[in-house]
């Protein structure tokens, strides 16, 4: 249980040849090395939110949340790459580098991946929009379209990625981490067999929150427009760059907040409503996995558990594996 006496949820990432879990105070990251065995990094994890009580306030938490988890993600990606080539190209996986170096890496890698996310699901469709339609003093219907733009690239974007071959391989460890979490969740037992018998597509992805992040942007972007013509009388592209870009953390928090809301009442009509939408995209970002990236799966989510009482059950799962733990 959480400190507010809500349950501490099992959640994850597909990352190279693996899957990274998290559960309460543990990340684990488990690979598949290029000679068939199985590597495992397990770190402890302090949410900001459980150190800065004001972080864990509503709207704040999940801007703050997404920063932490994007970090997190980065380094798991890191470490899945060098894992995963670590057999077939020795020389190059020992020329890591000092940890100074790393972290400077993880540094610029984040910061240009907001960069380029900004520049492409955010400014691209404000000016397609200004420029290509004759909306742009009017805000509800200027951020419908605009919307719809941003909505448009981020779909074909996944499904140009799903064409390519590695990237498949990433989205059937989606599916794996999936199937891993539904059989965890459901209690049943955490093997092969049984995790494969899961549904790929889950309710808490995070392909779910970008969707609401998408659709909480129209809405609040819309009424922040109407503000500003009310006020200024006509907007430009630039005004709206200068006032939307300062608000993406508000609209991050309040889609935080939304999914939060969404995997409590997962039963009911407005839960199923709004993860509804991301359970169809998971037909592009999740694919069916084979039983060796199910046991990734496992053994990231075996080692994640390492010090809870629901962790008994997975410690036999993947025991005919060669496991290394870092």
């Amino acid at each position: 249980m959480g400190k507010n006496g809500s349950p501490t949820l099992l959640g994850g990432q597909a990352v190279i040849e693996g899957v990274m879990m998290r559960f309460g105070g543990s990340v684990a990251t488990a690979v598949r090395r290029a000679d068939g065995t199985i590597t495992v990094k397990r770190e402890s994890y302090s949410p900001l939110a459980e150190r800065h009580r004001w972080i864990g306030l509503p709207l704040i938490r999940g801007a703050v949340g997404l920063f932490e988890m994007l970090a997190i993600g980065i380094r798991a990606l890191n470490f899945s790459a060098e894992a995963a080539m670590e057999d077939s190209e020795p020389e190059q996986a020992r020329k890591v580098g000092s940890r100074k170096k790393h972290d400077a890496a993880l540094g610029l890698t984040l910061a240009l991946s907001l960069l380029a996310g900004v520049g492409l699901f955010f400014a691209l469709p404000l000016w397609v929009a200004t420029a290509a339609f004759s909306v742009d003093q009017q805000p509800l219907w200027f951020n419908l379209v605009a919307g719809g733009i941003r909505v448009t690239i981020f779909l074909g974007y996944l499904v140009c990625l799903s064409m390519m071959k590695d990237i498949k391989r990433l989205f059937q460890y989606h599916g794996a981490e999936h199937k891993t979490v539904f059989a965890m969740e459901k209690g049943g037992e955490m093997t092969a067999a049984s995790c494969q018998a899961q549904s790929r597509f889950h309710p808490r992805c995070g392909t779910s929150f970008l969707l609401v992040v998408m659709v909480v942007a129209i809405l609040l972007f819309a009424l922040l427009d109407a503000l500003l013509v009310w006020q200024v009388g006509r907007i430009s592209l630039a005004l709206r760059l200068a006032t939307h870009l300062p608000l993406l953390p508000v609209v991050m928090g309040i889609s935080y907040e939304v999914i939060r809301f969404s995997a409590r009442h997962v039963d009911s009509p407005l839960g199923r409503l709004i993860v509804l939408p991301g359970l169809w995209l998971q037909r592009v970002t999740t694919k069916d996995p084979d039983e060796s990236q199910i046991e990734v799966a496992i053994a990231a989510i075996r080692a994640a558990l390492a010090d809870a009482p629901s962790a008994r059950g997975v410690e036999s799962a993947v025991s005919s594996q060669a496991i290394s733990v870092n």
